[in-house]
C-alpha cells in the first residue's frame, strides 16, 4: 500500500513524498486518512522551533479522520472499515496515518470526517489542561481565551456543556458575537480596550476560577489580576511571547495556581487515559449535537504552505483542515 506525505525541505519549501504505508504494530490502527488538522505546533516544527520527539514521525500532523483500513491484532473495539477521528504522534499530513486504538473516536453516521478532524486535539487539549490541570467544576466560571481558534470554539462549548459559566476573547466584534453564539455568556474583544477593564464592567474580574491563556506574554499579569481567590491559570501558547512579568504579590495574595503544559510530552497512557474520560463525559455531548466542531476552511494537502499563511494571519475562525485524499 502506497502513502504520500508532506515533506518541508525548509521552511519556504514543501513537496508531496511516496513510500510504502506503515504497518500498524499490535495496539494500533492503520487510518487511509481523509482529513488532518493544522495546529500551530505544525508550523513550528516546519520552522525548525519545535522539533518532534525522538519517538514520533518527523511527518507533521497531530490529528486526522478517515477510515481503519488495518489493525493490530489488539485493537478489538476497532474494525477495518471503521470511520474515526484519531490523535496521532506526528505523520498525519499524509494519505495514510498511523494511530494508537486507544487514541481514536468512532465517528456517528451523522458527522463528517471533515467536521471529525477539528476535534481529536482540541478536545484533549481542553480536558487536559481546563479540567484535569485547571479542576474546572460545575458552577464555577472559566475565561477560555482566542475562543474563536480551533481549540477555542470547542473549548467553549465542552465548557458550556459541563455547567459552567464560560467567558472568553477574540479580536473583533463580529467574533465575539460568534463566540458567544457557541455559548459564551461574555466575550472581551482583546482590540477593544484594556481586558481588566472590559471583564471589570461586565461584572466578572476577580470571580474567574480558571483560564486557559494560548497566548502568554503580557498577557499574563491581566490573567493575575482577572483571577479569582484559589484561582488556577493554565498556559499553553506563546503567540504573544515567551517572556513575562508578572507581580507575584498578586500570585501570592490571591494563592493562584499557575501551570502549563505540551500535549505533546504528555506520556502516551496519560493521553489513552483522557481519551477514556472525554469517551465518558464530552463525547455523549458531541453525539447529541450540543458540542459541534467548527470548520473555517479545507485546503488540498498539497497547498499545505497556503493553509501554514492562513493561520499564521490568524484570520480564520475555528479550524483550518487539509484534505489528504490525494488523487
Amino acid at each position: 500500500m502506497t502513502r504520500q506525505f508532506i515533506e518541508f525541505a525548509s521552511p519556504e519549501s514543501s513537496a508531496l513524498i511516496s513510500d510504502e504505508a506503515p504497518r500498524p504494530s499490535p495496539d494500533e490502527v492503520l487510518i487511509e486518512v481523509h482529513h488532518a488538522g493544522i495546529n500551530r505546533a505544525d508550523l513550528l516544527q516546519r520552522m525548525g522551533l519545535y522539533p518532534p520527539p525522538e519517538d514520533a514521525s518527523p511527518i507533521p500532523g497531530l490529528e486526522v479522520s478517515g477510515v481503519v483500513v488495518a489493525a493490530g491484532p489488539q485493537c478489538t473495539g476497532l474494525q477495518l472499515g471503521d470511520r474515526v477521528c484519531a490523535l496521532t504522534h506526528g505523520g498525519g499530513y499524509a494519505s495514510h496515518a498511523i494511530a494508537r486504538a486507544d487514541h481514536c473516536l468512532k465517528l456517528p453516521d451523522d458527522m463528517t470526517t471533515e467536521q471529525a478532524a477539528a476535534l481529536p486535539e482540541a478536545l484533549l487539549t481542553v480536558w487536559y489542561n481546563v479540567f484535569e490541570r485547571g479542576r474546572l467544576a460545575a458552577g464555577e466560571t472559566v475565561l477560555i481565551h482566542g475562543g474563536s481558534s480551533g481549540i477555542g470554539t470547542v473549548g467553549v462549548q465542552m465548557a458550556e456543556a459541563m455547567d459552567t459559566t464560560v467567558i472568553s476573547s477574540a479580536g473583533s466584534a463580529e467574533r465575539c458575537d460568534r463566540v458567544e453564539q457557541l455559548g459564551a455568556a461574555f466575550v472581551a474583544n482583546y482590540r477593544g480596550g484594556d481586558l481588566l477593564d472590559q471583564l471589570s464592567a461586565a461584572g466578572y474580574a476577580g470571580k474567574i476560577d480558571v483560564i486557559l491563556d494560548i497566548a502568554g506574554g503580557d498577557l499574563m499579569q491581566a490573567n493575575l489580576d482577572v483571577a479569582a481567590p484559589d484561582g488556577r491559570i493554565v498556559c499553553i501558547g506563546v503567540m504573544r511571547g515567551m517572556q513575562s512579568e508578572i507581580n507575584l504579590a498578586t500570585l501570592f495574595m490571591k494563592r493562584l495556581t499557575l501551570t502549563g503544559s505540551t500535549l505533546r510530552r504528555l506520556e502516551t497512557a496519560e493521553r489513552a487515559r483522557c481519551f477514556d474520560a472525554i469517551r465518558e463525559q464530552i463525547w455523549p455531548h458531541v453525539l447529541s449535537g450540543r458540542i459541534q466542531p467548527v470548520v473555517d476552511s479545507v485546503y488540498p494537502l498539497q497547498n499545505v504552505l497556503e493553509a501554514h499563511e492562513h493561520m499564521r494571519l490568524g484570520t480564520h475562525f475555528g479550524k483550518l483542515l487539509l484534505d489528504c485524499r490525494v488523487a
